[in-house]
């Protein structure tokens, strides 16, 4: 292979690998190109791009994406499937079953999200159910929770909400007492300058007549002196 040719493979390893964090990878060795072709066909229609690669160039791509972890696993034949947008557990229960089926084919290991998987990790990966049961596994186990949670919260919130309504009937009482308490306090005394009433059994004008006349006493009693003497 020219050297322009290894830059170009290096590249588009590269490539994959960034926009790839999940891939397995398998040794192929005894596999024909007929069976390769049909592992790559069926792993196309799970969103997975299955690859016979050469381990040097791999090498030196994954050194330069910093995917150590995938070095490891570059011995002997290699070939990768690369899990794009796909479903994982369909790729790698199609790895699983053709390695049972061919005898032939045998898994390594890969990268799940980024992180080392070993052969026997990407098996009990294979053995799960397929993506669409598995999520409706998922929100069974999680709407069931959440449906006790609620009782939980629920209850104590019915308590604290009769615990507030008795405590606002209470300030009401003691303010409609306060009320009560102010209405039946008695009328304040009437001011010593108002003018008594007239006595029992004196009608209303003799009471004015009589008194004009002790005003008219009043002022002769405080007229001068030489004013009575004719000075």
């Amino acid at each position: 292979m020219l050297k322009r040719d290894k830059e170009r493979v290096v590249a588009e390893l590269v490539e994959r690998l960034r926009v790839s964090d999940t891939l397995i990878v398998a040794d192929y060795r005894g596999l024909t190109m007929t069976e390769i072709d049909g592992v790559r066909t069926e792993l196309l229609k799970h969103g997975a791009r299955f690859s016979v690669v050469k381990n040097t160039l791999t090498k030196r791509a994954a050194e330069q994406t910093g995917v150590p972890s995938l070095v490891e696993l570059l011995e002997g034949p290699t070939a990768i499937a690369f899990v794009l947008e796909g479903d994982m557990v369909a790729v790698a229960k199609t790895l699983n079953d053709t390695a049972r089926q061919t005898k032939v084919l045998s898994l390594k290991g890969g990268l799940l999200q980024g992180q080392p998987v070993t052969a026997e990790e990407v098996q009990k990966l294979a053995a799960l159910p397929p993506a669409d049961v598995l999520q409706s596994q998922v929100l069974g186990a999680v709407i069931g929770p959440l449906s006790a949670i609620v009782g939980l919260f629920t209850a104590p919130l019915r308590d604290l909400v009769g615990v507030l309504d008795a405590r606002i009937s209470q300030l009401q009482e003691q303010g409609e007492t306060v009320e009560a308490e102010a209405d039946e306090q008695p009328e304040p005394a009437v001011e010593e300058e108002r003018a008594e009433p007239a006595a029992e059994g004196q009608s209303g004008a003799e009471a004015e007549a009589e008194s004009k006349q002790d005003e008219g006493a009043d002022e002769e009693a405080s007229a001068p002196e030489g004013k009575e003497n004719g000075n």
